[in-house]
């Protein structure tokens, strides 16, 4: 028997024990929150076992922080789910995108560079890995419901895209466009999905800011469930986005939140043989490689998550 489960058995016989009295250090309202008693007790009794929130962090890094297993486990109980909220998300964003992360934070991205420092992030980590790898679909514009992707790809580059010319200063990802089949259609809705690189000081949410642009009352954030912004309604959609996702111009939605996370969906257009082979020349000659890696010339590092 270990010694973590001899401990286990001799806190639930100290609280049968003292149950008459209610305030000892096992009592039963104790363990469920409501008594007195120390800490040690019930830090003891929460960080015991798979509620370890080291040894969930080497259990899940055993399997790559396999997401749809953190979002299962994350599902048990509540302990479980402030030890994936307070631990297993950061994590997993960290394993799973390294260099995206490290230059969302701050921290340095190099090859031996230590991993970014266990603090806060706007909107939060499980926001942050749930966009990572959740396309949010295209309910307004097409019945096309939300789904784990099997590999998303992010790009600054896609980013400087979606990004006004007075804004071109701001550092933001955008993945590419997940393309989905819409029924009686002759045309695919692309959703595609981004984040903002300390969105509270950005030139984008001043811009909105300063035009008094009015959060949209009917959409939330798919994300972090926060108000959002319509760039559309804001006027601030440059063409270069639409040139970039390949869609009709005029039929592409964009929203940005009050986190700085960013969702849309458009209508792709079709292209021809020779126009895909031009679109692949021009983004092969400015974006980093698809597996995180950086171009040599201007050093535009994306990242590439898969499940």
């Amino acid at each position: 028997m270990s010694e973590g489960t001899r401990n286990t058995r001799r806190f639930c016989g100290a609280s049968s024990s003292g149950a008459a009295g209610g305030s000892g250090i096992g009592s039963a309202s104790f363990r469920e929150g409501g008594g007195g008693g120390v800490g040690v007790a019930r830090a003891s009794d929460v960080n015991t076992g798979i509620q370890d929130e080291h040894v969930l962090a080497l259990v899940f890094r055993s399997i790559n922080f396999d997401p749809k297993a953190l979002c299962t486990v994350a599902c048990v109980c509540r302990r479980l789910r402030a030890v994936a909220e307070r631990v297993l998300w950061r994590e997993l964003c960290i394993s799973r995108a390294p260099r995206m992360v490290a230059t969302l934070t701050g921290a340095a991205a190099g090859g031996n560079a230590p991993a970014p420092p266990p603090g806060r992030i706007v909107g939060g980590w499980p926001a942050l890995a749930k966009l990572l790898f959740f396309c949010c679909g295209a309910a307004p514009a097409a019945a096309v419901p939300g789904h784990f992707t099997a590999s998303s790809r992010f790009s600054k580059t896609s980013g400087r895209s979606f990004l006004s010319r007075r804004c071109r200063g701001d550092l933001l990802y955008v993945s590419d466009p997940c393309e989905h089949a819409v029924a009686g259609a002759d045309d695919d809705v692309g959703a595609y999905r981004g984040v903002f690189r300390g969105f509270m000081r950005s030139r984008t949410r001043a811009c909105l800011v300063g035009r008094q642009a009015a959060l949209d009352a009917r959409v939330r954030c798919p994300y972090c469930g926060a108000r959002v912004w319509s760039m559309v309604a804001a006027g601030m959609v440059p063409r270069s986005a639409w040139r970039r996702l390949g869609a009709y111009e005029g039929r592409l939605e964009y929203y940005v939140c009050v986190s700085g996370h960013l969702h849309g969906n458009c209508w792709l257009a079709r292209l021809t043989d020779s126009e895909g082979d031009h679109g692949d020349r021009d983004s092969d000659s400015d974006d980093g490689d698809a597996d995180g890696g950086a171009s040599n010339e201007g050093g535009s590092e994306d990242g590439h998550v898969a499940l």
